[in-house]
């Protein structure tokens, strides 16, 4: 791979410091910088992303998609030629954990209660008058 052809660019995280830069084929996708990006990230982080699921990287205020290569995704008009391209990682916090304590994120109303008991009444009534 000849330097001509290859991307250099560097990824901001949320606290301000950068992963990179370093020069990429214009050929990897997305979803191959998120694992990149995700391996670097420290593991003993409880609130850190999972998955690249869980991680949005933003080009010239575009988010990019995990299938599109590197090539795909760049915005020439924003582009410095011979410069290097910053990409904004944006992560997702993880989501409540139900089996930690955090609670549910729907209430499911207990098949005794008189909401449910009249609810079920209330069908079992029109099903009945159909």
């Amino acid at each position: 791979m000849a330097s001509e052809e290859s991307i250099e660019v560097k990824f901001r995280l949320a606290d301000g410091s950068d992963i990179g830069p370093k020069r990429y084929s214009p050929t990897i996708t997305v979803g191959s910088l998120k694992e990149m990006i995700l391996s670097q990230l420290p593991q003993d982080e409880s609130n850190g992303p999972k998955t690249i699921n869980d991680m949005k990287l933003i080009n010239a205020g575009k988010i990019l998609e995990n299938h599109k290569t590197l090539a795909e995704s760049r915005s020439l008009v924003s582009e410095v030629p011979g410069g290097i391209i910053t990409m904004l990682v944006v992560m997702r916090p993880p989501m409540p954990d139900n089996n930690h304590g955090y609670g549910q994120m729907f209430v499911i109303p207990n098949a005794n209660s008189p909401l449910v008991k009249a609810t079920y009444l209330a069908l079992a009534v029109l099903t009945w008058y159909r």
